[in-house]
């Protein structure tokens, strides 16, 4: 069974608004090989500007166990180890974890992976070539793109420069950096295996850069770079059925890196265009129902939403946005993502094998979930209909009902027995099919405690809401 390995480990510290300046590298790059025979491929000189952006990042977590029960409490253990040794359960404990970072301006901001500090109480920052140890800010962080945005306390840094995006090719040599199982600075060498990887389940918005450089636990939130040294890729996690590199390692592109870091330094978020619809591969026998053969099927179009606004409608087939081929779902789920709230798009789709035209304004990605009493009712769970992309991250063995993509601490929706995985399927005698009916359920005139049905991983249970 394959694996996706990350290193696990939100503060919230606000800061006032800023504006991210980020140092460029040149466009359009020549491709060399060595010309004489007294030459020696190396790539020492500029990997020199990468390992000294490259920092190590380390983490302290206090986890409290608070008043769970004990099982040693249990008279069936005190037979066999006596009545103090409850007293010598831990009740707290520190976890700690490594990670790795980038510096991205001379004054101390660094990117790293949301996974490398989420949930950190404490942050840590190791510059290249020193012992000192700098206390991080968590400025902002993106779950869905696994992109965090830190800052020190420092000057004179050596921010990396950032590749375009569009440079990148297949079978270019890169360079991963990072401190791996904690030994500290390494480089590995390997090539751009594949870009535009998605569907891999890692996280919500997925548009990979694939490589075979070596990268292992404690390289996430390192610097992918390429033989120019400039970055081209946070990296992220490795595909691996044994927990060992086998040579399939995912790094996020520079061009996305941007984009969410960008929001993060101005608002400590990131807020995402939001089309409220459901989409779905365009399978071999649905190609027979339409004259394209590339696109994203919608199968189901939120009430009010901005798609149902525009006209769109079950069964269409979109094709583009803003002239922008779309040849899967998760294209067309990156691209949405990459637009702003209230930015208003073109769409072309298919409909009944004519092509149709539409614009549309787009909502607000963090208000597609549940609002009003409905979120008081299953307060601090995070909704979402269920996409294929959902399903894949959350590995659902169903596609239909309401999914629990998040829950926060100690919250009324998590004392009420709700975990992420949760797929709402009924609310007492009514089926659930969209964040919609969900919401018209739990809100009907009837008071009191509702039973609500959930699959959980296969297991049908009942919890009860009040």
């Amino acid at each position: 069974m394959k694996k996706i390995l990350l290193i696990p480990l939100i503060l919230c510290i606000g800061l006032n608004a800023t504006n991210i300046e980020f140092k460029e590298a040149p466009k359009n790059p020549d491709r060399i090989l060595p010309q004489d025979d007294d030459e020696i491929l190396s790539f020492a000189p500029i990997l020199k500007n990468g390992i000294d952006a490259v920092v190590n990042i380390s983490t302290k977590t206090n986890i409290k166990m608070g008043n769970r029960p004990n099982i040693f409490n249990d008279p069936f253990f005190e037979q066999f180890f006596g009545r103090d040794y409850q007293g010598r359960v831990p009740q707290d404990r520190t976890q700690r974890a490594l990670g790795s970072g980038v510096i991205i301006t001379e004054d101390g901001y660094i990117v790293t992976n949301y996974h490398v500090v989420d949930g950190a109480d404490e942050i840590s920052v190791t510059l290249s070539g020193s012992d000192e140890e700098h206390k991080a800010k968590l400025i902002g962080s993106d779950k869905d793109s696994d992109i965090a945005l830190i800052k020190i306390d420092a000057k004179d840094l050596h921010p990396i420069a950032f590749a375009n995006a569009k440079d990148i090719k297949i079978g270019d040599v890169v360079f991963a950096i990072g401190n791996p199982f904690g030994v500290g600075e390494s480089v590995t060498q390997g090539i751009v295996s594949a870009l535009g990887k998605d569907a891999v389940g890692i996280n919500r918005y997925e548009n990979f850069i694939q490589t075979d450089a070596s990268i292992n636990p404690g390289n996430s939130g390192g610097a992918l770079i390429d033989s120019r040294g400039a970055l081209i890729g946070i990296n992220t996690a490795i595909l691996s059925r044994s927990g060992g590199n086998h040579g399939i390692g995912f790094a996020i592109p520079v061009d996305m890196v941007k984009n969410v870091i960008t929001q993060l330094a101005k608002d400590g978020k990131v807020s995402r265009g939001y089309m409220g619809v459901n989409i779905s591969v365009l399978t071999k026998d649905l190609k027979d129902l339409y004259e394209n053969k590339k696109g994203a099927v919608v199968t189901n179009v939120q009430q009010g939403s901005a798609a149902d606004k525009a006209g769109i409608k079950r069964g269409d087939l979109i094709l583009k946005v803003d002239g922008e081929e779309i040849d899967s779902p998760q294209e067309l789920s990156r691209i949405i993502g990459n637009k702003n709230p209230n930015e208003t798009i073109k769409i072309k789709l298919e409909r009944d094998r004519d092509i149709h035209f539409a614009s549309l304004k787009l909502g607000d990605q963090q208000n597609a979930v549940i609002t009003g009493k409905s979120s008081k009712l299953l307060e601090g769970a995070e909704l979402a209909n269920i996409t294929p992309q959902i399903a894949k991250r959350l590995r659902l063995p169903i596609t239909n009902g309401i999914a629990i993509t998040a829950i926060k601490s100690n919250s009324k929706a998590q004392k009420e027995g709700f975990q992420v995985g949760d797929v709402i399927i009924q609310v007492e005698n009514s089926p659930i099919g969209s964040i919609e009916d969900l919401s018209r359920y739990l809100n009907n005139s009837s008071k009191g405690a509702k039973r609500v049905y959930i699959n959980r991983y296969g297991t049908i249970g009942l919890l009860v809401v009040r």
